[in-house]
């Protein structure tokens, strides 16, 4: 107790307390010099990570909005592809369907030229066969004549015989109390080359039946004939 009490051991104890003190608050200021550096250190390193993160976070937000875009205009683009798609797939069926016209034409005109060329030969042939036809009839003009009083006559015009002039046949003898008295039928020539008759005088009634024969049969004589009877038994009634 007395030792405690002493004021050598008092001032030893302080003394060895502040050299305790001393030590630690050196022992402190050593670890606290060895860990600023580490931690400063640290900091630069947390700092610049941050920094990193948030660069790369706006690089990301940057390529997420140009992904976006290129997505927006992607789909711009297939809407405007479809468009030209199809505009291009009517355009493609238009050209088919003016192919397909043009082959219609094409076919059209040569059928309308094997028409014209058969008309061309069917209308030289009715030329012929209308000549070889008159040229019989001016032959048996004689025949007719002198056997039954009749007489032939073309009825002029501008135009050739085979284009639709008229042959009169004038029949005389018929009526005993005017044996010179004309009695005519008139006929034409169609384009065909088919017998028309065109009048009468007098009228036979029995005409349109006579006709009709000649169109059958083709047999001019057998229808002069006829009409000769007809004439004689109207003229003798």
């Amino acid at each position: 107790m007395e030792s405690i009490t002493d004021p050598n051991m008092s001032d030893g104890f302080t003394s060895a307390m502040e050299e305790i003190h001393n030590e630690y608050l050196k022992t402190c200021g050593e670890i606290i010099d060895r860990t600023t550096e580490p931690c400063q250190s640290h900091r630069e390193f947390v700092k610049c990570a941050v920094d990193t993160c948030l660069k790369k976070c706006k690089d990301d937000e940057m390529l997420f909005e140009t992904i976006e875009t290129f997505k927006r205009d992607l789909v711009q683009t297939s809407a405007s592809l479809k468009v030209k798609r199809h505009a291009v797939s009517e355009m493609i069926s238009e050209i088919e369907h003016k192919d397909m016209q043009k082959e219609d034409i094409i076919q059209k005109i040569e059928t309308l030229k094997e028409e014209q060329s058969k008309r061309k030969e069917l209308i030289l042939s009715q030329h012929k066969t209308n000549k070889d036809r008159l040229k019989y009839l001016k032959k048996a003009r004689g025949v007719f004549q002198d056997h039954l009083a009749m007489e032939i006559r073309t009825i002029s015009g501008k135009t050739q015989v085979v284009k639709g002039e008229k042959l009169q046949f004038i029949f005389r003898n018929i009526n005993p109390s005017d044996l010179n008295s004309a009695y005519i039928v008139t006929l034409g020539l169609n384009q065909d080359g088919s017998y028309q008759i065109v009048s009468s005088d007098p009228v036979l009634v029995c005409l349109p039946v006579l006709e009709s024969q000649l169109q059958k049969t083709n047999k001019l004589p057998t229808f002069l004939a006829s009409v000769r009877k007809e004439f004689i038994f109207q003229a003798r009634r």
